[in-house]
């Protein structure tokens, strides 16, 4: 399939960004073989050598584009507007059931590269490094709205609520479950369930 090419510059942004994303649009359409200095070049519509400017190493390419993913991640996850725990578990359900909700339906392409250059990682240890600190801008967050929300474990819950997560990613998109994506009142009643046994004061 050849890859969607982007006009570069069309957009104005800048050309690291343009890169990147053409980055992203290369493993999503052809995995990672397929993400190459001159496939980024002709897919972001760029002269040839532009992206070896950029990025001259393969490592350099593929940290490029684990940075851009935890951007648009953010973005789509609207990491800096994280529900208020002040306003229950109602507020948390929600907040985050429409964004799981908005990934899966929105956004599956994402996902696909988060695999491609997740697994590339398990044979990289500079890459590993490099994704596993991109990923701290969503765990730490999380972990500190489950610790304010009154979670007796905030870190071994965040382990259990991103896990839970990500098996419903992983299902929905490239797994037993990717032609029955779940609707808005699943995943609000899945998170329901997780977030009252984690927060529940009784005893143990």
């Amino acid at each position: 399939m050849p890859p969607r090419k982007r006009a570069a510059g069309a957009t104005g942004a800048p050309r690291a960004e343009v890169i990147a994303d053409a980055a992203l649009d290369l493993l999503a359409e052809r995995g990672m073989r397929g993400l190459t200095h001159r496939a980024v070049d002709e897919a972001a519509g760029l002269p040839q050598g532009s992206t070896s400017n950029y990025a001259r190493t393969r490592l350099a390419l593929l940290e490029a584009a684990v940075r851009r993913l935890a951007v648009r991640e953010s973005r789509v996850l609207a990491v800096d507007e994280l529900p208020d725990p002040a306003g229950g578990i109602h507020s948390l359900v929600d907040g985050m059931a429409l964004a799981l909700h908005r990934y899966l339906t929105k956004h599956p392409q994402l996902l696909v590269c988060r695999y491609e250059l997740a697994l590339e990682a398990t044979r990289r240890p500079e890459l590993r490094t490099f994704f596993d600190e991109t990923g701290r801008q969503f765990h730490e967050p999380l972990t500190a709205l489950l610790r304010a929300a009154g979670s007796r474990d905030p870190e071994r819950h965040t382990l259990s609520l991103v896990a839970w997560s990500e098996g419903i990613m992983f299902s929905c998109v490239a797994g037993a479950f990717h032609a029955s994506v779940p609707d808005l009142a699943e995943l609000r009643a899945g998170f329901g369930e997780l977030l009252r046994g984690m927060l529940d004061a009784s005893p143990s």
